[in-house]
């Protein structure tokens, strides 16, 4: 096995203890003034899916809706609709806590996330602009440097890639899906658990994405965007994909 199919055995553990160390409230910002509760559900959102919470993280309610400067009902309703999402598990008088996922889970959101990605996209071929073709290039052209250096950005443009390319479809409550299905994949850090030689792969995967996408090819795309779909939930779902690979 190469350095770079690696997975050091106590990266993982070295995640969770950086991510529960100051627990949920020590990623939260908080707006300036008036807290109101689409705000509340907003940021929690925004930080359980950034990935800087570990999975089976416990959400300190009376902490966070002091953070916020609210009472406990905002939160309660907050994270009722978070644990609807996905994003959250919850048990009888232990709480809410960041949803776990098994290997196969994260395979099947994964699947369904191509299901609906390749829903939207003849439409989007159709209605992209050269503006969004450049902007698709600009971000395909930062994942070079990250495939080899930067996991962490590697997930995230990543991901930048497959929403800008849907965005035209002009579809929002199958983009609003899509993003549900994305942010619960996230606090696991699936794609940062991928080694440097599958990362290359992914990246060679855009490039012939792009091709088609600019060609207006909409059947090579889709089968394109087809194999990188398995090709991203086989590699998640991997029993050796535990572990994030540093380096």
């Amino acid at each position: 096995m190469s350095d770079a199919d690696q997975r050091p055995a106590d990266a993982q553990a070295d995640q969770d203890d950086s991510a529960g160390a100051g627990g949920l409230v020590a990623v939260l910002t908080r707006p300036s003034g008036y807290t109101s509760g689409p705000q509340v559900l907003a940021e929690l959102r925004r930080a359980i899916a950034s990935g800087e919470v570990a999975p089976g993280t416990a959400i300190p309610l009376d902490d966070v809706a002091g953070f916020f400067g609210v009472s406990r009902i905002p939160v309660r309703e907050a994270l009722k609709t978070l644990l609807g999402e996905g994003l959250l598990d919850h048990e009888p008088r232990l709480g809410y806590t960041v949803a776990r996922l098994s290997d196969a889970e994260l395979g099947e959101l994964y699947l369904v996330a191509g299901a609906l990605e390749a829903a939207g996209l003849a439409r989007a071929v159709e209605n992209a602009t050269e503006a969004d073709h450049e902007h698709l290039r600009q971000i395909h052209g930062q994942v070079d440097t990250a495939v080899v250096a930067d996991p962490v950005a590697f997930g995230r443009l990543s991901r930048a890639f497959h929403e800008a390319m849907l965005a035209p479809c002009r579809m929002p409550r199958l983009l609003h899906m899509l993003r549900v299905a994305w942010n619960v994949t996230e606090p696991s850090k699936a794609m940062v658990r991928l080694t440097r030689d599958e990362r290359e792969h992914l990246r060679v995967d855009h490039e012939q994405i792009l091709a088609a996408y600019v060609a207006r090819d909409a059947q090579l795309l889709g089968s394109l965007a087809h194999e990188h779909t398995e090709r991203i939930g086989a590699a998640v779902a991997a029993p050796d994909s535990a572990s994030p690979e540093h380096g």
